[in-house]
Order: structure tokens, then sequence, then C-alpha cells
């Protein structure tokens, strides 16, 4: 069995009187998919968030386990360490994308790069590595209304994964696609997180998308209830 990638302990989340977290203990290893599901309300996109550590908890722990050296507690680092560790080691994928309309695709993905300090040249040619390995070459000076939607998801994933990302946290990734451009997207995301033996945290109310992960952890009134295994 793979060693933990990501382990969280008694998390604890409270926005006013509501109570998004209430203990939850999970544990994410190497190279696995993982799908959280939810009813809207249920906590899955606020666990997705401290995980990834975007939100803090107001208790509980997450600790990170980087390929090569020593574990990280997420949780006790402070912001800009956290956008640090946001920006090298974790990728992300939102159900719009949120990427930059004025830009074109190549620009997109190239800034992740840049924001690290990667030379233009450099970024953008790894950048079209990227985009083209996941069905976009040619596509490299389209701007993001110029792509479908599919299209513009795969850009999405090209981004979370060109700084070398070890774990993708994709929320809803295809909640705004038609099931034929979904089962492309999800084979694009598992292809290029899992199949490059990379981790996969993804949050969805899709269980066709669910079940093509390897685990399916189920969330309720801010507690998992229910784990099983799925692919």
């Amino acid at each position: 069995m793979n060693a933990s990638v990501l382990t969280a302990n008694a998390l604890q989340k409270t926005f006013g009187t509501t109570r998004a977290l209430a203990g939850v203990d999970l544990v994410v290893t190497r190279g696995e998919s993982v799908a959280i599901m939810g009813a809207s309300g249920s906590g899955k996109t606020t666990l997705l968030h401290v995980l990834a550590g975007i939100t803090a908890p107001d208790a509980g722990r997450v600790t990170f386990t980087p390929a090569s050296g020593a574990a990280l507690e997420v949780t006790a680092l402070g912001e800009s360490e956290r956008s640090r560790l946001r920006r090298e080691s974790f990728g992300f994928v939102f159900q719009q994308g949120l990427l930059i309309p004025e830009l074109t695709a190549i620009e997109n993905v190239s800034l992740a790069l840049m924001i690290n300090g990667t030379p233009r040249r450099a970024a953008e040619e790894h950048a079209a590595g990227w985009l083209a390995s996941l069905g976009l070459a040619g596509m490299e000076q389209r701007r993001i209304g110029e792509l479908s939607g599919g299209q513009a998801q795969r850009v999405a994933i090209a981004r979370a994964q060109v700084t070398g990302a070890e774990i993708v946290f994709a929320d809803e990734p295809t909640g705004a696609l038609d099931s034929r451009t979904s089962s492309e997207v999800m084979d694009a995301l598992l292809w290029s997180t899992t199949g490059q033996g990379r981790t996969l945290v993804v949050v969805t109310h899709d269980s066709s998308v669910a079940q093509r992960c390897s685990r399916i952890v189920h969330v309720r009134d801010g507690r998992i209830v229910q784990t099983e295994v799925a692919a």
C-alpha cells in the first residue's frame, strides 16, 4: 500500500451558526484518486478547501507529506507559507476553470510557472507540452472565450499540472459540462494525475465521475459517513 500524502485529523470548521466540519479524519494515499460526495451544504467543499490550505480550520490538523522532504503541518503554516505551498505543490481545477479570459491558453498555463520565477520562454515551452498532451496542440494562442467548455477545462488541468503539483484538488470540475464532455475531461484529469503517479482529490455531485475514482468518501452534516472503493 502506498504511503499517505495527506492526513487530516479531527477537522472542525464553523461559519456563523453553521457547522461545516464536525471532526473529520481522512487519509489520502499517494497516487490514489478520492471523490468526495455529499448534498449541498454537507461540508464537502469546505473539506476540500481545508485539505488544500485555502481555508484554515477552527480545530484539527492537516499534514502533507511530499515525495521528498519532511512532512509539513499545513494547518500550522502562516498564510504566505500556505500560499507558497499551493503554488508549488498543489494544483487546482474548479467548475468554471477560473481562467483569465484576457489571456491565451498558453499564457494562462505558463503564468503559473512565471509566478514561481520561471523565465517566460521556458514557461511557455513547458506549457505548450502540457497543452499538447491534453489534446490542445494548435490552440495555444486562443483566448478562453474561443474554446469549448471541455477545452477550457483541459487548459485548467494543464495549469494545475504544469508546476509539477503532487496533489490536484478539483471542485466540481465537470459540473458545467454535458455527459460526453464530462467523460473526456475526467479522462484528461485522471491521466494527468494518477496516470503520472500523482494524487487527485475531487468534489463532485456526479456519481459517474465519482465511480471513475479509486475511492469515494461520502460526507453528511460535516462528517464522513461512508467510504467505499470505486474503480
